[in-house]
């Protein structure tokens, strides 16, 4: 009983200036990131930026994002577990581990300004980054899947809106359909649950991060599930175009951002 009353404490605490149509706001974001993910692969990291920058402040998003992805990885692993490749997991968290904790280091020591204009330049590289790899049809076998996964490790540490980078990676090692949502889900669980280590030593995990991530991943979390019901009928195109463009202007608005602080 006390330990409730102390949860709530800190929940209030942590959303004392944040308005009701805030939380509904990045909860509806949430719910609709979460299908987009469970049904393309990414989408968490691209969108919530966008609605959380605003609130918390660019510092506190890459922790946040991170925290909530291990509740809405965990819901899309559960929903397509039988997919899973773990043969490529073991690789890519051979590859992207190491490196992923360096950059998740160097996030920590950004300003605000930094911060922004570090978020910010990745999600509008993501857009152009997914066509790239996409044209080029690249076919890794192990070697080159570790070495591609160190790439990705270093990107993903720092920042967010690098899930892209790894769905071409996981395609271009030959898998396809719901084994790359699956597999994607686990190493993301697996490379988020690094990156939080070296942001709890480095104090860069707050209250307000916590109840920010609880949000997200709880109301997230069925996303997966209604998600692996559309998998099969929502055409793919629609969605990623409106996509690209959310993650576009929005890039845009944060780095000018930025500059302009």
């Amino acid at each position: 009983m006390r330990s409730g009353l102390r949860c709530g404490a800190v929940f209030a605490t942590a959303f004392t200036d944040v308005s009701i149509y805030q939380l509904l706001l990045v909860a509806g974001v949430a719910l609709f990131a979460s299908v987009l993910g469970g049904v393309a692969g990414y989408g968490t990291g691209a969108l919530m930026p966008l609605v959380l920058v605003p609130m918390v402040g660019a510092e506190q998003v890459v922790p946040i994002v991170a925290l909530a992805g291990m509740l809405t990885n965990t819901g899309r692993t559960l929903a397509f577990l039988r997919f899973v490749d773990w043969h490529r997991v073991r690789l890519v968290v051979i590859g992207a581990i190491p490196p992923c904790l360096v950059t998740a280091y160097g996030f920590t020591l950004l300003t605000g300004k930094g911060a922004q204009l570090v978020i910010g330049t990745m999600l509008m590289l993501t857009v152009p980054l997914r066509y790239t790899l996409r044209r080029r049809a690249v076919v890794l076998h192990n070697r080159g899947l570790v070495l591609g996964a160190a790439g990705y490790g270093a990107a993903v540490g720092g920042t967010v809106g690098a899930g892209v980078i790894l769905l071409s990676l996981l395609m271009s090692a030959g898998l396809a359909g719901q084994a790359v949502i699956a597999t994607d889900a686990v190493l993301s669980i697996f490379i988020g649950g690094s990156r939080l280590v070296v942001f709890a030593l480095a104090g860069a995990i707050t209250g307000k991060t916590i109840a920010f991530a609880l949000l997200i991943g709880v109301v997230a979390f069925p996303g997966a599930f209604l998600a692996k019901a559309f998998v099969e009928r929502l055409p793919l195109h629609v969605h990623t175009a409106i996509l690209d463009a959310v993650v576009l202007l929005g890039g845009a608005v944060m780095v000018f951002g930025a500059l302009t602080r």
